[in-house]
């Protein structure tokens, strides 16, 4: 018999390089646990299922991210936005009778894609987080912009802002000069405004250049870098869209610096708990599964 996943269940964000269990009671977390489990460093996925099942409990599971991605458990479809709660629910991967897989969202026309994010999304709506019509933002290694109407998922934008930064300090030129940590300062500040008028790769190798030329020390050169890419980013979202309010799904560092980034863009910027927000999805989902 196919179980639900409305009563006491488990939920699992399980991202490519980590992952989060959660177990759920009446509508409440009452356990949680956080790993470097994630995707890529698993190869049997009914064994780890196993696992978390004997750390708590031997209960239904409803997953969600990469775990649904081809390199995850099963591939689970992308369902085509607009998307909500019920249309998620209604194609979910069952991988047995009480373990399944969230699907993802896609849109055409620019294709994009995502796994995991929707969940939130979604989440933040339903527990009253966001407004139903609102823009959402989602730092990270792949920034994703979402418009949210009626309280489902109208159309997003994935931009690889957070990837880029982690080569360009891994690699290349600039990577000797971008070791410092990441501050929303002014170095940060002057990275967003050149970020908003300015190619964006003429940019990155005026680091470079102002280094050799005495005009800015290495300590401010990663802040300015982050500035540049997430000031790119945000300009080119805001000029295609009407808000005025951006909401932020992102812990208070990486997701402080897009709200640094909005605010010098003259728009009001509000910061969300993921971790609530996708709590608030996944029982949402559960619940009409």
């Amino acid at each position: 018999m196919v179980v639900s996943f409305s009563g006491t269940f488990l939920a699992v964000d399980w991202g490519t390089t980590n992952r989060r269990v959660f177990l759920v009671e009446g509508g409440q977390v009452v356990g949680t646990e956080r790993d470097d489990r994630g995707v890529t460093s698993v190869g049997d996925f009914a064994a780890e299922a196993a696992g978390i099942r004997e750390r708590f409990g031997d209960l239904p599971m409803l997953m969600a991210g990469m775990v649904g991605s081809n390199i995850g458990w099963q591939a689970a479809p992308y369902v085509p936005a607009p998307a909500g709660i019920e249309d998620l629910a209604a194609k979910l991967l069952r991988i047995d009778d009480r373990t399944a897989i969230v699907p993802g969202v896609s849109v055409t026309g620019p294709a994009d894609v995502m796994r995991g994010e929707e969940v939130q999304l979604l989440g933040a709506v339903a527990a009253g987080l966001v407004p139903g019509d609102s823009l959402l933002a989602q730092p990270g290694t792949h920034c994703k912009w979402a418009e949210m109407e009626g309280g489902r998922i109208a159309g997003f934008t994935t931009a690889m802002t957070g990837e880029l930064f982690a080569l360009l300090r891994k690699y290349g030129l600039l990577s000797s000069q971008l070791s410092d940590e990441v501050n929303p300062g002014r170095a940060f500040l002057d990275g967003v405004e050149e970020g908003r008028k300015r190619d964006l790769a003429a940019s990155l190798f005026g680091i470079r250049a102002a280094k050799l030329l005495g005009e800015r020390a290495d300590t401010d050169a990663a802040s300015y870098a982050s500035g540049l890419l997430i000031g790119s980013d945000v300009a080119a979202r805001l000029e295609r869209v009407g808000h005025d309010e951006v909401h932020i799904l992102a812990d208070r560092v990486l997701g402080g610096l897009y709200v640094a980034a909005i605010e010098a863009h003259g728009r009001r910027a509000v910061l969300v708990d993921s971790h609530a927000a996708f709590i608030a999805g996944i029982i949402a989902i559960g619940r009409i599964s």
